[in-house]
């Protein structure tokens, strides 16, 4: 079975319905529709790249059938980059699940479940790390062989040292190190501890917390509990030489398998989501808050609105706009109740506010039964807010077509910059997105000016300058001044 579909599988059960709550700025649009030859079933988020553009993976379809590598624009013109198992025994990987991750070196960095011959693992194969330009040209840099672990699901980051962190799910699961040439070094192996009280199974990639140490979520383990199959999963701590800290394990009452990766909001405080759990241990699923310490808050627990109108089974995790608030996508429940996903909705975008409300901004399926869904059904992908203010995402069903879309969501949100890499010393020199750069005359760090060069109107290369602290960046553009939607942190 070439297709990942297993991640729905607990999402198909639900039978909740909801009402839309709309917020009159929101403008939500179509951009395109796969149909098996460019590419089916997307099941994570999209990444902006240094022109503008768009990238993301899709887990099946394509000319053999195992997925791809696209660059999509705004306006939703989409073009095939890369087409996996086009080597002999799928030597290059094959169903990529994860997110790509944009490079300091401006190529992109992903994962493959299947495929690269090496080890046994699931369908034979165990998944591969690999380089891809903007331009489609992919080189492998590491196969797994079930020894140093198999079938990641979950991306890759690249830290502050330059080298790239990443899990694999299946078997050994592990937290891994590579350098930018591939030497892959494995930092931690779970279920180390009796019952696997320090988790298994880790679906999401990792995230490089201000305090220097990584954050990830696995899937099951932890301390043995009743309200979740293979125990509820965890929350941990792990540093860059691979001491790992479990700092949460879920019970079920406050959510159970978490599945996606964790956000470090500006508020120093990490967010998630929770698949099932939370409501006495029956729900389907939680967004929650924990501190690098691990005290833990439930923000919302789904389908606690009448007819579960706030959504379910969140497999992606939650994005802090530029409004402050928290985005995300639930795979089930929503208004549209007997289109066609099982009589249970087919799937939600949500907002929550600071003080903890819960709005749903868009309920998927909503034109046609679920053969059609022309505005996609099932999201398993996160959000991204693009440096234009406007939310990106993908459905993994739906279109037409039923093999996913590609949308856009307005909020009415101003334009901004981002980095591609978050933090630096004095005298590094790291990128910024946005748009209308040409012409620009002024990159300052905090208020302090930095030495900069637009390298096109998506894109500028800016120095870390003495003096430095860490702070918000601004560029004064010819039609004017644009802020950075995070942070700068200066490391020393």
């Amino acid at each position: 079975m070439k297709l990942l579909g297993w991640k729905l599988v607990t999402a198909i059960f639900l039978l909740c319905i909801a009402t839309v709550i709309a917020s009159p700025a929101q403008v939500f649009e179509n951009l395109f529709a796969f149909n098996a030859a460019d590419g089916q079933y997307p099941a994570d988020s999209l990444v902006q790249g240094t022109d503008g553009n768009l990238y993301g993976t899709t887990t099946g379809g394509g000319p053999h059938g195992w997925g791809t590598v696209f660059r999509v624009t705004k306006e939703g013109v989409l073009t095939t980059i890369y087409d996996f198992c086009s080597q002999p025994n799928c030597a290059d990987g094959a169903n990529p699940v994860a997110s790509l991750t944009l490079g300091t070196d401006g190529n992109f960095y992903g994962t493959t479940y299947n495929g690269g011959m090496d080890g046994y693992c699931n369908f034979g194969s165990c998944g591969t790390v690999f380089k891809i330009t903007s331009k489609g040209i992919l080189t492998t840099l590491h196969r797994f062989d079930l020894i140093d672990g198999g079938n990641p699901v979950g991306n890759v980051i690249q830290a502050a040292d330059g080298n790239f962190y990443g899990t694999t799910f299946f078997s050994y699961s592990t937290v891994f190190r590579m350098t930018s040439a591939g030497a892959l070094t494995t930092l931690y192996t779970f279920c180390s501890l009796p019952d696997c009280a320090d988790g298994i199974g880790p679906m999401a990639g990792l995230i490089q917390a201000a305090d220097g140490n990584f954050y990830g979520t696995t899937a099951y383990g932890g301390a043995p509990h009743s309200g979740c199959y293979s125990a509820c999963g965890t929350v941990f701590r792990i540093t860059p030489q691979g001491t790992l800290t479990t700092i949460h394990t879920f019970d079920g009452s406050d959510g159970g398998n978490p599945f996606a990766p964790l956000l470090e909001a500006t508020d120093g405080d990490l967010y998630g989501t929770t698949e099932e759990g939370g409501n006495n241990r029956m729900g389907p699923g939680t967004v929650f808050s924990i501190t690098p310490k691990g005290r833990l808050t439930t923000i919302h627990y789904f389908c606690t609105q009448p007819g579960c109108a706030d959504g379910a089974n969140p497999y992606a995790g939650v994005i802090e706009g530029t409004d402050g608030n928290l985005y995300g996508t639930a795979s089930a429940a929503g208004a549209n109740q007997g289109e066609g996903c099982v009589d249970s909705g087919c799937g939600t975008v949500f907002s929550i506010n600071p003080g903890g409300t819960l709005t749903t901004v868009h309920n998927f399926c909503g034109q046609g039964g679920y053969d059609l869904c022309t505005d996609g059904a099932r999201p398993q992908s996160g959000l991204l807010q693009a440096t234009n203010g406007i939310f990106y995402g993908m459905t993994y069903l739906g279109g037409g077509n039923t093999d996913g879309t590609i949308f856009s969501l307005s909020m009415g949100l101003s334009p901004f910059v981002a980095f591609v890499q978050p933090a630096g010393k004095v005298g590094q020199t790291g990128g910024i997105l946005g748009q209308g750069f040409t012409g620009t005359t002024s990159v300052s760090l905090n208020g302090v000016q930095a030495t900069f060069k637009v390298v096109s109107d998506t894109f500028i290369r800016a120095t870390v300058p003495p003096g430095a602290t860490t702070g918000y960046v601004t560029v004064v553009t010819p039609s004017g001044t644009l802020t950075s939607n995070v942070p700068f942190r200066v490391l020393q």
